[in-house]
């Protein structure tokens, strides 16, 4: 029901207890988020949770305490064109949710912030091309911006072990901070972006991160990864499709 021949999949997460499912859906350039939900043992037929006729929504993402989806949309705010993307969350009511919340000048910038993820502490991880020269806005670099009292602080670009001249995008943090995984494009790449992973250190620094490597990363795109509240299962978009896989594989890491 969900990876179909005639359409892309991107960004999904499970809600903590694995009985609600949040997905991105590309058809012919345009997005939307998707839903399904466990109902007497089986999974609804997913059904469109946010979308528009004009612009997209896409990289659907909860928050830790699950009030909260955000994603990320081309959605014009006051004065902007359609095209800028920015990230944008909804609240959850007590009949679904709310219309879209932009999430803030200290996360949004002029030009496009994609993928969100979060630490148990509501510190949100992102990607942005908001420092890159014009002649370079294929340089993505990730960024981390604390909460406090609810408002996210100003962002802080993540260091050289983590970013680099090439793209960085598309990041899943781990909820305790201990390892990140995120879409790259670089020399020792297999495809058109990989996969990378990189640890926590006892000194608090990253770890260099290393790609994944097959039979995560292929010829084709790898992008879109997510690790399941439990941590024992991480999800990924591959050649358009969502495949998931034990997150055994990660190894220790250390």
């Amino acid at each position: 029901m969900i990876s179909k021949p005639d359409q892309s999949e991107f960004g999904s997460v499970f809600s903590a207890d694995g009985s609600e499912f949040f997905y991105g859906v590309d058809i012919n350039g345009k997005a939307e988020i998707r839903y399904s939900k466990m109902e007497n043992g089986t999974w609804t037929r997913p059904v469109m949770l946010i979308g528009h006729e004009t612009y997209s929504f896409n990289d659907p993402m909860l928050s830790p305490d699950e009030n909260r989806l955000y994603y990320i949309s081309n959605k014009p705010r006051v004065g902007a064109q359609i095209g800028d993307y920015d990230i944008w969350y909804s609240k959850k009511l007590s009949n679904g949710w709310s219309g879209p919340i932009n999430a803030g000048k200290n996360i949004n910038s002029s030009k496009n912030e994609y993928y969100i993820s979060f630490t148990s502490d509501g510190t949100m991880y992102y990607s942005s091309n908001k420092n890159a020269g014009q002649e370079r806005d294929y340089d993505y670099d990730i960024y981390a911006s604390k909460q406090k009292n609810g408002v996210f602080q100003k962002s802080i670009r993540l260091g050289n072990q983590i970013n680099s001249t090439d793209y960085e995008a598309d990041v899943f943090i781990a909820p305790d901070e201990s390892y990140i995984i995120f879409c790259s494009t670089r020399a020792d790449g297999y495809g058109k972006g990989d996969l990378y992973i990189g640890f926590k250190q006892e000194n608090g620094e990253w770890s260099k991160a290393v790609n994944l490597k097959a039979p995560i990363n292929s010829k084709n795109h790898e992008l879109c990864p997510w690790v399941t509240q439990d941590g024992k299962y991480f999800l990924y978009t591959s050649n358009q499709d969502i495949y998931w896989v034990s997150t055994e594989i990660f190894g220790k890491g250390k």
